[in-house]
């Protein structure tokens, strides 16, 4: 599934190429993918065109463009400069937002496109913003727009405080600007649970999933089992200034792709899983000790660890 810097990779192409384009028409290809919007594909379409995009924005995994002006949102018309709804993107497992320019690409279609908004004025001259989505599950909605709670910007990419009513209850992420790593840590040690399920929990925190928590952990130092409740302070916060950092490295190059669904708007896939100390690598020597990097069952999934580096705990939770 993509995490935090594939998504933040799509938003960033998205902020650079489709933001102020006007969607001229909409063309829903498979109902199951507006499945989330109220009205079904009409209603999807009707509420879409004519507005503008505004903005690309983005909080943990999910993705959201505010609508401007030419049209009615989901609870009454909006004011040209106040945008009262967006267009919500979750990518899901396969999910993919990509830019096309049929005057380059020609008319070519992917074999797994869902949804295209046929777009005007693109800062790129894209004509094209197609939703493709091999897996489907992922999904594309017009939702309100409500106020944040703490008045700060809803999420990367808007100084807009506001924030669409599906993402109300996801924490903010370890790269957003207004991410209070005090309060999460109080928050994570108040819980009784396993230190990776806490990085998990995307109402704590979002944007961290199974690759980066490993990679997070690794970094610190400390075991996924280990106690949040029987952690010291300075430890929680080393485990999220890690998740930050391998996040912002990854970002750098893309995301981590291990296959070709993983994608930015241009089709193009990141190259960070060449760069993973833990995750994925289980019999190999771990690069800081050169002890074999051991892999657990973990939640229907795999946690891989140093078992030199990250002792496992006497009375962990799971």
């Amino acid at each position: 599934m993509p995490e935090l810097p594939e998504v933040e990779t799509v938003r960033d192409g998205l902020d650079r190429l489709v933001v102020g384009a006007v969607v001229r028409d909409v063309e829903v290809f498979r109902d199951y993918s507006v499945r989330r919007h109220d009205g079904g594909p009409a209603g999807f379409a009707d509420q879409l065109r004519g507005r503008r995009l505004a903005a690309a924005v983005r909080r943990g995994k999910f993705l959201w463009l505010p609508l401007e002006g030419g049209g009615t949102g989901v609870s009454g018309p909006a004011a040209d400069d106040v945008p009262a709804a967006a267009l919500l993107a979750h990518l899901g497992m396969s999910g993919q937002l990509l830019v096309r320019d049929p005057a380059v690409a020609g008319d070519w279609a992917h074999p797994h496109l869902r949804a295209r908004l046929h777009l005007t004025g693109a800062p790129s001259g894209a004509e094209y913003l197609d939703f493709v989505d091999q897996r489907t599950f992922g999904h594309l909605s017009v939702v309100d727009l409500e106020p944040t709670d703490d008045g700060a910007p809803g999420g990367l990419g808007s100084d807009l405080p506001a924030v669409p009513e599906p993402v109300a209850h996801i924490g903010r992420d370890p790269l957003d600007p207004a991410f209070d790593a005090d309060a999460v840590v109080a928050a994570v040690r108040r819980r009784r649970t396993g230190l990776k399920r806490a990085l998990l929990d995307q109402t704590l925190l979002s944007g961290v999933g199974n690759i980066y928590a490993d990679e997070a952990l690794w970094r610190a130092r400390l075991h996924f089992a280990r106690a949040t409740d029987r952690l010291r302070p300075v430890e929680v916060r080393r485990a999220l200034d890690a998740a930050a950092e391998v996040m912002a490295e990854s970002l750098a190059q893309g995301g981590t792709s291990f296959d070709a669904l993983y994608v930015n708007v241009n089709g193009e896939s990141g190259y960070f899983a060449r760069g993973l100390a833990a995750y994925g690598r289980e019999g190999e020597p771990c690069p800081r000790c050169g002890a074999p990097i051991r892999r657990d069952a973990f939640m229907n999934r795999s946690s891989y660890t140093c078992p030199v580096c990250q002792p496992r705990p006497r009375n962990g939770r799971w």
